[in-house]
């Protein structure tokens, strides 16, 4: 039975009854129907839809910030901005989806030849619990903007904002059973992605759980797409700015109490001001404020499970028994709830844990380089390759050195964001595939290639 856990608290908040096999068939048969009538309506008029769903996250926002909190401890201030930005991608798709989706002219031996995008079906979406409203609409909203149906199967430790997903898109007009919620068992996932009323499946996830999706979608010949783990480098040189890298390392390292798959994890400087960088991380990082994260004030809460901080901790310890300098934290807050305070590991090698594991947490490491070549070689020397940030002054050496870096993404001077305008996604154990911008409303869609031979006449 999923259950909603406080994680600034550890007490439980409510019990959630999963849906039998015969309530999933139902939503199965459902979404098919709706499918097939939502792919009939011209894009155009798919689009209200999107741009009325925006206005009920909006309309109630307070209410699914505190849901979002209360489900996975995520500081409110956050929480309210997760809604926010799902409600923009929302916008963004219902301003650009025609001309994502318009059917292209390709000159060939034809009479005429075009290219033309129709929807795949219904599509399998299985979500984490670190974002849980925005991963899910930036996945839903190019879907239905394409013309497919969508099955949420949501991490299940936020049912609550499941099961308010599922009744906020129904209540902004959704067709019924274009877009509904299942809360199943895990093991339960292998058949729905089996069913042959599931057209394709998106996981973002753990890489380990990537690897059996992807095997089980390739069973069935199913196109998938999966947005997976990351280690994301935040290379220094010698000639940034300094207090402008270090305001950007703590908030990437640090936002979403460090449990989001683009955090910077790897902080790589260069020997030569490693000093002085350490030293404003140390003290902005220090500065940040952790308590209740429902307190507009609180800037890290609670990690969102209590194995993940277990886990986290256990890093830590090892990277710090390795030979590591501990500058800050290191050590579970006593008490309720899940919490890890901010914490700055220095002279971390790559043979460390901090550095070698993806640390899931408010956990920073600093490694020290002897200058870019050296940087490079390090922030490539990882499993993951979703994002990249690089910090220099040199802006001809930063297009130098952004073609070597191994990642699905590279900011130089800046850190590493998912923006609906871009595409984004990963290489090697970060997953395959493109979601957002044009890219990601043309992964789950059918890319028919459509030619006219000269006209038959009598």
């Amino acid at each position: 039975m999923p259950s909603s856990l406080n994680p600034a608290t550890g007490e439980r908040v409510a019990d959630h009854d999963l849906h039998p096999p015969e309530h999933v068939e139902t939503v199965l048969r459902a979404a098919v129907t709706a499918q097939r009538d939502w792919r009939a309506i011209p894009v155009g008029g798919r689009l209200p839809l999107l741009r009325a769903t925006a206005r009920e996250l909006r309309a109630d926002a307070e209410r699914f910030a505190r849901l979002i909190t209360l489900e996975m401890g995520k500081p409110i201030t956050e929480a309210r901005a997760e809604i926010e930005k799902s409600a923009w991608t929302l916008d963004h798709y219902a301003e650009n989806a025609e001309r994502y989706l318009a059917p292209e002219t390709v000159p060939s031996g034809a009479t005429e030849s075009t290219v033309v995008f129709e929807p795949l079906g219904v599509l399998l979406a299985i979500m984490p619990w670190n974002y849980p409203f925005w991963q899910f609409f930036r996945f839903l909203a190019p879907a239905l903007a394409a013309g497919n149906g969508a099955v949420l199967k949501h991490a299940s430790n936020v049912p609550a904002c499941a099961k308010a997903l599922e009744e906020l898109v129904r209540r902004a007009g959704a067709p019924a059973g274009l877009c509904a919620t299942v809360l199943v068992e895990p093991d339960a996932v292998a058949g729905l992605i089996a069913d042959d009323r599931i057209a394709a499946v998106t996981l973002t996830g753990s890489t380990h759980v990537g690897s059996l999706v992807a095997a089980q979608a390739g069973a069935h010949l199913k196109k998938h797409v999966l947005e997976l783990g990351g280690s994301d480098p935040f290379v220094v040189l010698a000639d940034a700015d300094l207090d402008e890298a270090a305001t950007a390392a703590v908030r990437s390292r640090y936002n979403t109490v460090g449990q989001s798959c683009v955090n910077a994890k790897r902080l790589i400087v260069e020997e030569s001001v490693a000093d002085a960088f350490v030293e404003l991380v140390a003290e902005k990082a220090g500065a940040l404020v952790m308590g209740d994260p429902l307190d507009d004030a609180t800037q890290i809460g609670p990690l969102a499970r209590a194995d993940l901080r277990d886990t986290l901790h256990d890093q830590v310890r090892r990277t710090v028994a390795a030979g590591a300098t501990l500058l800050l934290g290191g050590s579970p807050l006593p008490g309720p709830g899940f919490f890890y305070p901010p914490t700055l590991l220095d002279h971390v090698t790559p043979e460390m844990a901090a550095f070698s594991e993806e640390t899931f947490g408010p956990v920073a490491s600093v490694t020290r380089v002897t200058g870019a070549a050296q940087a490079i070689e390090l922030a490539n020397r990882t499993a993951y390759g979703l994002g990249a940030a690089l910090w220099t002054a040199d802006l001809d050496q930063a297009r130098r050195l952004v073609p070597l870096i191994d990642a699905g993404a590279v900011f130089v001077n800046g850190m590493v964001a998912s923006d609906p305008r871009l595409p984004f996604g990963g290489i090697k154990k970060s997953g395959y595939g493109r979601e957002l911008g044009a890219y990601g409303i043309r992964e789950f869609v059918n890319v028919k290639t459509v030619w006219f031979g000269p006209a038959v006449t009598s």
